[in-house]
């Protein structure tokens, strides 16, 4: 049995690396972002983030301009080497001559913070529309095989027929394996940020999957007291 997800896609799936200090925001964009299909890494100061950017070679930077030790500006300035690297600038500098000084420096596209997350997410897909080709995702993890372009999900190779949320958790353990989701970060990829019920919706709705998953069901583990996570 397989114990990590294979993902199969026509092209090489996006790479995005998220420079920031604020783990906070580090967690909720790693998360967010893999659960979308990205492939992401993080840094939080610059001399990592040009030391990622050369062993990870991103397509995209996600880049605070508040960063420790080396200001976002002038990494932006070293990884303009690359000229195919896509940057989207994150900052509390709201000035107009900052976002044109962001701009010149040779951001793709520049977010004041705080931000909303789909604004941001709209925003990297549409620079990574600019130059990056569709792409074509399918997880596979055990017996259960997710085809994201076609939204079907098989079980033993039988097709099972999810509702929406359903489909968008069982995409989310698939594209975490092995990682502990709390409730809360669950019910923040699912059910939005803005959400005001209670953690009892996931376990209502992973009792929901669990059983159209049949045999597969024991895939997805109770971590009591914390959350879920997929294991083989």
């Amino acid at each position: 049995m397989q114990v990590q997800p294979r993902i199969e896609e026509e092209e090489t799936p996006v790479r995005i690396l998220v420079v920031d200090d604020e783990p906070n925001i580090v967690n909720l964009l790693r998360i967010g972002l893999k659960y979308e299909g990205f492939s992401v890494e993080a840094a939080q100061d610059g001399v990592e983030a040009l030391r990622q950017a050369a062993t990870f070679k991103p397509h995209l930077v996600v880049l605070d301009l508040s960063l420790p030790g080396m200001d976002g500006l002038e990494v932006a300035e070293r990884l303009q080497a690359d000229p195919d690297l896509l940057i989207v600038m994150l900052t509390a500098r709201d000035q107009v001559p900052d976002r044109i000084l962001g701009l010149q420096t040779g951001a793709d596209d520049y977010v004041v913070k705080p931000f909303d997350y789909d604004e941001l997410l709209a925003r990297i897909r549409a620079v990574a529309r600019r130059r990056m080709p569709a792409q074509r995702e399918i997880l596979r993890f055990g017996s259960i095989t997710l085809d994201h372009t076609r939204r079907v999900v098989t079980v033993e190779g039988e097709v099972i027929s999810l509702t929406l949320r359903e489909y968008d958790l069982l995409r989310l353990f698939m594209l975490n394996p092995r990682v502990v989701l709390s409730r809360q970060v669950i019910l923040d990829r699912i059910w939005g940020y803005d959400f005001f019920g209670d953690d009892n919706n996931v376990e209502v709705y992973v009792g929901y999957l669990r059983r159209k998953l049949g045999h597969a069901r024991s895939l997805i583990e109770t971590v009591r007291g914390v959350g879920y996570r997929l294991v083989a």
